[in-house]
């Protein structure tokens, strides 16, 4: 894993949401921990266990005695009308604009109305093609969703170019063959289980350096910005 000054070529970007284009982590956490305390589930151990996964699996993992497809509603519920405090990620506003319709697409653990709504929120655009939960039967980190980007985009599988901020993303990616971008803290230092191409803090020091209509290459600049 490097993140000093990487060059990464690619022909399609599949950007996961929350954490990455969408700063989203503290509204989520306080929907968890209110559904947990409610539950009688461990507030904490819920939040942990969120990253990257739907919220059926969520429930299944720190939950299983309940019923998942009630948990998840109730979540779901809640996270389709509250967008409160949502806001872009640094740099994710900037790179968009920089990429055509057909270089890029989001495959998020969340419902179409929540990733919509928070797109929304934090006034981005919203993708040709967004893979959302409910059009997968498996979560991350299997590799359906970001497979299935690749064939709607029409690319390759090896010429995608993924970009998570959580190991379930990460290991995701791999599987499904494509390279990794990590994003954020969770990931620094090589603490994601599966390896990394390049890591930044955020999306501020991705350059796009060359975009073209089929072909991508970004600069992962080591001084925290493209400028």
């Amino acid at each position: 894993m490097a993140n000093d000054g990487t060059t990464l070529d690619c022909d399609a970007i599949l950007f996961d949401l929350d954490g990455v284009l969408v700063d989203s982590h503290p509204l989520i956490e306080r929907i968890l921990r209110m559904w947990a305390l409610d539950r009688g589930v461990d507030p904490d151990a819920a939040v942990a266990a969120s990253y990257g996964r739907r919220d059926i699996d969520l429930v299944r993992v720190v939950a299983p005695t309940l019923d998942a497809e009630v948990e998840a509603a109730w979540i779901v519920e809640h996270e389709e009308r509250d967008f409160t405090g949502i806001c872009p990620m640094p740099g994710a506003a900037a790179l968009l604009a920089a990429l055509p319709a057909a270089r890029w697409a989001v495959v998020t653990s969340g419902t179409r109305r929540v990733a919509s709504g928070r797109l929304r929120a934090a006034e981005l655009p919203e993708p040709v093609y967004m893979i959302t939960a409910e059009d997968v039967t498996e979560g991350k980190p299997a590799p359906e969703g970001y497979l299935r980007a690749a064939d709607l985009l029409g690319v390759r599988p090896d010429r995608c170019l993924v970009v998570e901020d959580a190991e379930s993303g990460v290991r995701a990616a791999e599987a499904a063959g494509m390279r990794c971008l990590g994003i954020g803290a969770a990931l620094a230092e090589g603490r994601a289980g599966a390896a990394l191409d390049a890591w930044a803090a955020d999306l501020r020091p991705v350059d796009p350096e060359l975009v073209t209509a089929g072909h991508v290459r970004l600069n992962i600049h080591p001084n925290g910005s493209n400028q």
